[in-house]
C-alpha cells in the first residue's frame, strides 16, 4: 500500500480547506447580493407584480438586514483566515470580495423607494380651476368628494 507522507497529506488537508474557505466566501457574496438585488428587482412600481414575487421580496427585504450583518462578520472571519500566507493578489482579491458585501450590507439598511420618488419640497393643494401651470401631459392625481 502506498502511503504518502505526513508533510504532504497535511499540505493537502491545508489546501482542500483553504479552497473551501474561498468556495464559501464567494457563495457567500452572492447570497449577500441576491439579498439585496432580488427585492429592488422584483418590487417595481407601475410595473406588474405577482403575489408570489412580492410576498418574497418583502421577506427577503425584512431578513436582509440581519442576514446581511451576520455575512458581513464571516466573511471578514473568512478573509482574516485565509489572509495570512495569501500572496498579494490574492489579498487584492479578498478585499474586492468585501467591498460587495459591505455595500450589500450597507444597502440592506436603506429604502430605495426614497430614492426613486423624491417627494415634493412644498406640496399644496389647489383646485382644478386655478391650474393653469400644469401641462397636457403632466400627471395629476385628483380627489372628488360629494361632487367638489
Amino acid at each position: 500500500m502506498n502511503s504518502l507522507p505526513l508533510d504532504v497529506l497535511a499540505t493537502t488537508g491545508t489546501k482542500n480547506r483553504r479552497r473551501g474557505a474561498w468556495a464559501i466566501l464567494f457563495i457567500l457574496t452572492i447570497a449577500v447580493l441576491s439579498s439585496v438585488i432580488i427585492p429592488v428587482r422584483l418590487i417595481m412600481p407601475f410595473s406588474s407584480q405577482s403575489p408570489r414575487g412580492l410576498q418574497l421580496a418583502y421577506t427577503l427585504r425584512h431578513w436582509s438586514p440581519s442576514f446581511t450583518l451576520i455575512a458581513a462578520a464571516l466573511a471578514i472571519a473568512l478573509v482574516l483566515r485565509l489572509w495570512r500566507g495569501s500572496r498579494w493578489w490574492r489579498r487584492a482579491v479578498l478585499v474586492l470580495v468585501l467591498i460587495p458585501i459591505f455595500a450589500a450590507t450597507w444597502f440592506a439598511r436603506q429604502n430605495h423607494f426614497e430614492w426613486m420618488f423624491n417627494p415634493l419640497p412644498n406640496p399644496a393643494y389647489a383646485k382644478s380651476n386655478d391650474t393653469a401651470f400644469v401641462g397636457d401631459s403632466d400627471m395629476v392625481m385628483a380627489v372628488e368628494n360629494q361632487g367638489e
